[in-house]
Order: structure tokens, then C-alpha cells, then sequence
């Protein structure tokens, strides 16, 4: 999308970050391991929503109560604790985290608050067992330094992440334990950034600045970009949970097109005067009880019913296209199931088609008191899920009216979005009673010392030896750390040897040999403390590694020969191949010798032997 395009139709964007910490959990001593394996223990619960501070509740908490589900939770004996449960109080905030956080909070120049006072979030669909998530603002008013300008950072969080959901159902939902607690930092921008590749660009910056403390978790997702989106003609919408940063200026084109495309249904309806109405639902079983669509009879065979509701004045418009290969129908259909867990809904736009006729249409359109603009949507399922469900769809209609809802959408694999929940406001905070406020004072801050950026490190390693892209992949890399130890540390070796050895030779092995190796820093230690005491060949460090096993437990078996044992080899070859030039006895000797000594040996040696 061109820029000006953008300022013309007033977009703004802003983006949260959400990166997990490596250590313990926030608010206890539990790792943050995620596990596979068969759960110990299940816990059911049912949550609802509270007051918060300001005495009143939050709309997203109020719908998520609306939905009635219940909520299983799957932990370990032996990695989940009662803190998890909120079966007793959390323990002090863990230090590490906190230290890290001060020292993101730093590196974007942020304004500290002068205490720390933990917050509980109220949060009810389940994805924490108290019913809230407990968060902490560090800093506000940060900067990032950006292509396109300073990116204003207006606050700087550590907070608790939520449980893993595990499976979705009608009426509950199951969860585990084993991610609830581990640290996150969440960094939001304001609303500076000025197009969805300059988004990209910011996410990766801050990406690249949570990296370079060494402290952040790696691998799919540990860091999760929320993206805020907004037109001037339409309304603030959060995209949650963009995995993967090169779909973020695609997900944002999307929005804006989803937006404009809302505006224009609004206007429609404008134009044919349409008003705010509350329709009630109407039984269509008996219409219906015979039709040839299967989803129907299927449904009627269960003993549930089928129920319509009419859309005043949207004729022609609940089949528009909002996103690709979606429509306005599709969003009514998603708040229905979000809402009431209904399978979806067929509306009037899209018949007849599925087996109902075009006169089973008439007879729906007569009962539902529809005239000619109006359409009308209809439900197969339990009586009240069908209810719950046309009334969630009677809601979103009347958004449609007023134009694009405030709301919360997560993002799908394709780049489209799909409802989630209702945008949340103040009224889900309160203090966390059980933790006292941490004073940050001048002291503590001037303590807290700044990492090497990840951007500084590149340029550096290109001028150790490495290549381009290598510097880049051990910049980034967890492993950095581990190479500049091995290169302060074997000065006879090159550095872009070691590099290449830590970064590649696990992928290597794997696309050769179809083997998978996952060496331990004390693996690549002994490797390149016995290399640099020349007990092993260079050529020997990949067939060391593929072999899998602990290096500690097979590198003797690997020691180079003896001076004395190799001049002896040697001068068998040299017997054994009278008359051959220099060149080809060394081939020779190679060929024998491979990983038993050092080339260069062999070569010295040879020379001397043979004049």
C-alpha cells in the first residue's frame, strides 16, 4: 500500500511485543519448560467476572462469563506447583526476569516508575486459573530508533504468561499448565508507525533488542507481535498473535481493506436509512423439517431446532466481501460461535443453496416479517445456543450500522482475521494484594548494565573472518555467547572455523546423514580445547559430532597418532610406493592417515623423508 494512500485514508498502527524469559517462572520457582508427555492431574474450574478498581466490569470479562463454559486445566507433579493452581499466594517477583526487564526498560531510554506495583488483570476465558494475570509497568515514554523515525514506546511491562490451550470445545475449554507463570516482557509502541512494512521493520527491531539480552526464550511461540490497526472513518482493532513477522504487512494491508470495506457497508445502510434494531429469534424448525440440506435434517434428527432472526435493511450485504475470501456473513457467523459455540450460521445472502429451495426462502422471508432489503440469518442447534447465537449475530448487525467495531482479532494462517473478544478497558485492573510494590531507585538502575546489540555484534564478527551471513546467523544465535568464549579462548583457531562448526554443524549432519544432534556447550568446549591441543584433526570434529553420543565419552578414540608412530606409517607408505612423485605419496599417506594426524604433519614429515 502506498504511503500517501495511508495518510489519506488516516491510518494509524501501533504494535505490542510479547517475548517470554529464560529461567524460572515470574511468581514462582517452577520451570519454563513446555512439555508433551501424559499429564499427572486435571483441574476443573468455572470463572467469573468481578469489579475491578473502578467498580465496574469489563465488557470483555462480561462476555467471556456470557459464554457458560468451564475450563480443565493439565499439569505435572513434578513442574507445576499450587501457585499455579491459585491454590496459594505467589512467591516474590524472580529476579532475574527483573533485572532484564530493567535492562530492556534502559536500552529504550524509558522513563522508570519509582515503584513496581504488580497488578491483577482480570481475565475469565480461563487461560488463568485465578481469573486474572498479574502484570507490573517498569517504564514509560521509551524510544526506538527506526528507518522512518523515532517509534514513541509508551510503556514497558513484565507480566505472566497465560496457560497453553490444548483444545477448544463447545462447552469447555482444555488447557495445561505448563506455560501459566513464565516471564514476559510486553513492549507497546504508540500509534508512529506509518505503514505495514515500517510495522515489520519495528517488530524486528525490538525482536533484535529483547534478543541481545541473551535472556530471551527461543522458538515458535515465545514471542508473539499484537498489532493495532485503524482507519479515520474506522475504529481500533487488535490483531493478536502475528507469528511470524514477514505475514505482519499482509495482515495489516487485510485490516485497512476490511476496514474500508466495512465503512462502505455503513454507508449503505446509511443511505436506506437502517436504525438500531433488536430482533428476537424466531422458531424455523417446521419450515424446515422436511428440506434437503443435510446440516438441517442432521440437526433436527439430534432433536434440536433451527432458528431465524431478520437483519433489518441487510439485503445484499451479508454476502459483501470485508477480507479476502470473507464476508460481512462470515464476521456474523464467527460471533456466533465465539459467543454461543454455534457451528455457524446460513444467511439469506447465500440461498437458496445447502438444499433449502428457493420457495423454503419465500415461506422463511414471509414468516420472519423480512421485506425487500431486509435479510435474515439462521442457526441449527441446541434451542439455547440458537437463541444465544442469533443474538450475538442481532449485536453485530447493529455494529455494522454504526461501522467498524472496536474489537479484539486473532490472526489466522492465511492473513485474514477472525473474531476474538470485545476490546477490553480499564475496568479489568486492580492491585495485586499479595505482592508488595518493588521501589526502583537510582542506585538499582545505575547497576543494571547494557548488553551488546545483536546490530553491533554483526560488524564485529565480519571482522574475526566470518562471512556476511555467518556473522549474522551467530550474531542472533543463543550461541554467540559460546563463540566469543571459544575464540577469546583458541587463538589458534580461526574464528570463522569455530563459528562454522557451532552454527552449521548440527544442519550439516542432519541434511547428509539424516541424523540429529543437539551438542551441549560442553560438548563444543572439550571439541575445540582438544583441537587446539592438537589431539584430534580438524577432520574428525564432524564424525565426532555425528556420532551423538557425549563427546567426554568417545574423543579418545579419535586422538591423533604419536610423532613417533606416525614417522613409523610413514615410512611403511614410503617403502610400499617406491618411485612415486612427492604429490602422490602425500595422497597416499592421506588417504591412510585421514584424522590421525594433522595434514600439515604429515607433509613436514613426508619432506624430510624423501629429501
Amino acid at each position: 500500500m502506498e504511503k500517501a494512500n495511508l495518510k489519506r485514508l488516516g491510518f494509524k498502527c501501533g504494535i505490542e511485543i510479547h517475548q517470554q524469559l529464560e529461567g524460572k517462572k515470574l511468581f514462582c520457582n517452577c520451570p519454563t519448560t513446555l512439555r508433551d508427555d501424559e499429564p499427572h492431574f486435571t483441574v476443573k474450574r468455572k470463572l467469573r467476572a468481578v469489579v475491578g478498581e473502578t467498580g465496574r466490569i469489563d465488557i470483555a470479562a462480561r462476555e467471556e462469563t456470557e459464554k457458560g463454559k468451564y475450563y480443565v486445566y493439565e499439569g505435572y507433579y513434578d513442574t507445576n506447583c499450587l501457585v499455579e493452581l491459585d491454590e496459594m499466594p505467589p512467591e516474590p517477583i524472580n529476579s532475574e526476569a527483573f533485572e532484564t526487564a530493567l535492562q530492556v526498560c534502559k536500552m529504550l531510554k524509558g522513563d522508570f516508575v519509582n515503584g513496581a506495583q504488580v497488578m491483577r488483570k482480570t481475565v475469565v476465558d480461563g487461560s488463568n486459573t485465578a481469573g486474572f494475570q498479574r502484570t507490573a509497568l517498569l517504564a514509560r515514554n521509551g524510544i526506538l530508533k527506526t528507518s522512518e523515525g523515532d517509534v514513541r514506546i509508551p510503556t514497558i511491562i513484565l507480566e505472566e504468561d497465560a496457560c497453553r490451550p490444548i483444545k477448544n470445545e463447545k462447552d469447555h475449554v482444555l488447557f495445561r499448565l505448563d506455560r501459566l507463570g513464565i516471564p514476559l516482557m510486553e513492549i507497546g509502541t504508540e500509534p508512529d508507525i506509518i505503514s505495514p512494512e515500517h510495522a515489520k521493520e519495528t517488530a524486528e527491531k525490538l525482536g533484535m533488542l529483547l534478543r541481545s539480552t541473551g535472556k530471551a526464550k527461543r522458538g515458535i511461540g515465545t514471542i508473539r507481535q499484537d498489532v493495532n490497526v485503524s482507519i479515520k472513518e474506522g475504529n481500533r482493532v487488535e490483531i493478536k498473535g502475528a507469528q511470524d513477522l514477514k505475514s505482519i504487512p499482509t495482515l495489516i494491508e487485510n485490516e485497512v481493506k476490511r476496514q474500508i470495506n466495512l465503512v462502505d457497508i455503513h454507508k449503505e445502510l446509511e443511505k436506506r436509512r437502517v436504525k438500531k434494531f433488536t430482533n428476537k429469534a424466531k422458531d424455523a424448525t417446521q419450515t424446515l423439517k422436511n428440506s434437503g440440506a443435510k446440516l438441517i435434517t442432521k440437526t433436527l434428527q439430534a432433536g434440536n431446532t433451527v432458528m431465524g432472526i431478520k437483519l433489518n435493511g441487510f439485503a445484499g450485504l451479508i454476502g459483501m466481501e470485508t477480507q479476502p475470501k470473507k464476508r460481512l456473513g462470515t464476521e456474523f457467523s464467527e460471533r456466533a460461535k465465539v459467543i454461543a459455540g454455534a457451528g455457524g450460521i446460513i444467511h439469506s445472502d447465500e440461498l437458496p443453496a445447502y438444499g433449502i429451495t428457493d420457495r423454503e426462502v419465500g415461506v422463511l422471508r414471509k414468516e420472519l416479517l423480512c421485506e425487500e432489503q431486509d435479510g435474515f440469518a439462521l442457526v441449527a442447534d441446541e434451542k439455547e445456543r440458537c437463541l444465544k447465537a442469533l443474538a450475538a449475530v442481532n449485536e453485530r448487525a447493529n455494529q455494522a450500522i454504526q461501522g467498524v467495531p472496536m474489537e479484539v482479532r486473532k490472526a489466522n494462517p492465511d492473513n485474514t482475521t477472525s473474531y476474538e473478544r470485545q476490546m477490553p478497558g480499564a475496568a479489568r485492573m486492580y492491585p495485586e494484594t499479595d505482592i508488595p510494590p518493588i521501589k526502583i531507585t537510582k542506585k538499582m538502575i545505575d547497576t543494571v548494565k547494557l548488553p551488546e546489540l545483536i546490530t553491533d555484534k554483526i560488524p564485529k564478527y565480519e571482522k574475526m573472518g566470518l562471512g556476511k551471513d555467518l556473522a549474522v546467523l551467530t550474531a542472533k544465535s543463543p550461541k554467540s555467547e559460546l563463540f566469543e568464549k571459544l575464540v577469546e579462548k583458541h587463538k589458534k583457531i580461526k574464528p570463522a572455523f569455530i563459528a562454522e562448526i557451532i552454527m552449521t554443524a548440527p544442519k550439516t549432519i542432519q541434511r547428509q546423514y539424516k541424523i540429529e544432534i543437539n551438542p551441549t556447550e560442553e560438548d563444543f568446549e572439550l571439541l575445540f580445547d582438544e583441537l587446539s591441543s592438537d589431539k584430534i584433526a580438524k577432520e574428525n570434529v564432524l564424525d565426532i559430532l555425528k556420532e551423538n553420543k557425549p563427546v567426554a565419552e568417545i574423543i579418545e578414540k579419535y586422538h591423533m597418532m604419536s610423532d613417533a608412530d606416525l614417522e613409523k606409517e610413514l615410512k611403511k607408505i614410503v617403502e610400499a610406493n617406491k618411485g612415486l612423485q612427492f604429490n602422490a605419496l602425500i595422497g597416499e599417506a592421506m588417504k591412510k592417515l585421514r584424522g590421525k594426524a594433522a595434514g600439515k604433519k604429515i607433509s613436514e614429515m613426508l619432506k624430510k623423508m624423501v629429501g
